[in-house]
């Protein structure tokens, strides 16, 4: 694959591999389009309850609120599949970050410029959802891009690097736009954040020389959706008409239109999310079925490369779980942390802090401490058992989260100190699923799909917000609500507990899926 600027030399890399020049150019951008991303997403909750929904009846402001958030998280996950299309296909992945930030900093201006109006913040935040999420899967594949074999080793370091930027910039983010909102109003919290993705813009520009750059391969015929589409289509030997893996595909699909229906009851974006699960899953399944009649019209490499990507994938389906209660901490736990006693000055968003800096404190920890120590007592820390057991912790952060609503439901006052407990397991469960699961899914990923793959993982976090909108649907007809209230709980509490069963089973199926996973070296040669 040929390469638009001079790879690093290998000589002596080998013994002692040295860290590209251009990494910290990368870095640096990230810490701050991270400030950005999570200075207006992490006021968005309060400020729709507290400004912009106002019109709507108090009763009904708060599932709203969380609808709209939600929906606007799906939208930033979503749009990875077009953005690593675009990359791996027609502009590549430099261009591809560059235009798309263009966006993303117009959708922060809309943001700030449109603050009383519904249409054009709605409009700032579809353009922040296609900025963010159009390069979101690209800027770590791009990292990626940087290493080859001789200098792989500093590989995950880096992303943990990457990964702790990311959170050194959400802490800062976290702790003072709240105060900046309640201090300055909405127009300067959210335009001090379009100031930081400008200047993430600006950085990520400036290295533009030095980078690695992987040229795009278009109108590959022997690309991951041209080998799906021919092994469902394809008939079976000497030209039978058996198509088992057809028919699945077109189920699927039927499923997938019918599910439109239900649009009055679950909203068009959790139509739309549902009908694109059911169409890979059921799709993803014929494919795999019928695979190897495609051999001989593909090559080998290329079936092989398919067949892997559909193994990662029943991964990333695993861990939508977790995505689903993670994500929840701007929402849920910020409207229980309004039910919950604490200093006038402090607001219940500002609790978000303590996850990114959790997080910084628990990569280095994890790295020098930790896993050293699980080394030297003969238990191998591999990057799947680290998904597996931070699926399992989130599940239990959850649990606790849900015994702090018990006592709020019954009238204790609960010092908000108490959500630290959660804050600590979850974010201990994210160190471990999320850093790792970055360079995970760029080793896992074939060379032509690098983009692809990672919009693939970011993907999994678009279903596990719909698995909360569709809970939240659920649980909005009076027979559900009655049944919730024999139980002697609050449908809140009775969600968060749900939530917490469905995470925990979900680490016990990736326990057993990760056992018999074979692990890949997709890394490009130096």
């Amino acid at each position: 694959m040929s390469q638009s600027s001079v790879l690093p030399a290998a000589g002596n890399d080998a013994v002692q591999p040295k860290m590209p020049r251009q990494i910290p150019f990368i870095i640096a951008n990230e810490g701050c389009e991270r400030f950005s991303f999570y200075g207006m997403r992490n006021i968005l909750t309060m400020f729709l309850m507290t400004s912009l929904l106002l019109s709507i009846p108090e009763e009904l402001r708060k599932g709203e609120a969380k609808d709209i958030f939600h929906t606007f998280v799906i939208g930033v996950y979503f749009f990875p599949l077009l953005g690593g299309w675009l990359a791996d296909r027609v502009f590549g992945k430099y261009n591809t970050i560059l235009w798309l930030s263009l966006v993303y900093c117009a959708g922060h201006a809309c943001l700030a410029i449109f603050e009383h109006n519904k249409n054009g913040f709605y409009t700032g935040l579809f353009l922040i959802a296609l900025g963010s999420g159009g390069i979101k899967p690209l800027v770590a594949s791009f990292i990626g891009d940087q290493f080859d074999q001789t200098n792989r080793s500093l590989a995950q370091k880096v992303f943990d690097g990457f990964y702790w930027i990311i959170n050194f910039g959400s802490f800062f983010a976290s702790l003072l736009m709240p105060i900046f909102l309640k201090q300055f109003g909405a127009s300067v919290a959210f335009g001090i954040p379009g100031i930081l993705m400008f200047i993430a813009t600006f950085v990520f520009w400036l290295g533009r020389k030095q980078y690695v750059r992987v040229e795009p391969v278009s109108n590959d015929p022997h690309a991951f959706l041209v080998v799906i589409r021919h092994a469902i289509l394809s008939q079976g030997p000497s030209g039978t008409q058996s198509r088992p893996g057809l028919w699945l595909s077109l189920i699927g699909f039927i499923l997938a239109i019918l599910g439109f229906f239900f649009i009055p009851q679950i909203g068009i974006v959790s139509a739309m999310c549902s009908a694109l699960v059911l169409v890979m899953g059921f799709g993803g399944v014929g494919a795999w079925i019928q695979l190897d009649r495609v051999r001989g019209q593909h090559p080998d490499e290329a079936i092989d490369g398919v067949r892997n990507v559909l193994r990662l994938l029943v991964l990333f389906a695993l861990i939508t779980p977790f995505w689903s209660l993670f994500d929840q901490k701007a929402s849920t736990w910020v409207l229980q942390g309004e039910q919950m006693t604490k200093p006038e000055w402090f607001q219940s968003s500002m609790m978000q802090a303590l996850n990114p800096l959790l997080v910084m404190i628990l990569i280095p920890f994890n790295n020098f401490v930790l896993y050293p120590l699980l080394s030297r007592a003969g238990i191998k820390v591999t990057a799947l058992r680290r998904m597996g057991a931070g699926i399992a912790f989130t599940g239990l952060a959850w649990i606790v989260v849900g015994g702090l609503q018990l006592a709020i439901d019954g009238g204790d006052p609960v010092t908000i100190v108490w959500q630290i407990i959660p804050y600590a397991l979850m974010t201990f469960g994210e160190v471990l699923v999320s850093a790792t699961g970055l360079e995970f899914a760029y080793s896992q990923a074939p060379l032509s799909m690098k983009g692809v793959i990672t919009s693939f993982w970011y993907l999994s976090v678009t279903v596990g917000n719909l698995w909360v909108l569709l809970a939240n649907s659920s649980v909005k007809g009076a027979a559900v609500t009655t049944y919730i209230e024999s139980l002697g709980l609050s449908v809140t509490a009775f969600q968060m507990f749900f939530f917490a069963g469905f995470c925990l089973f979900a680490a016990f199926l990736f326990a057993m899926y990760a056992r018999n996973y074979r692990m890949l070296d997709n890394y490009r040669k130096a």
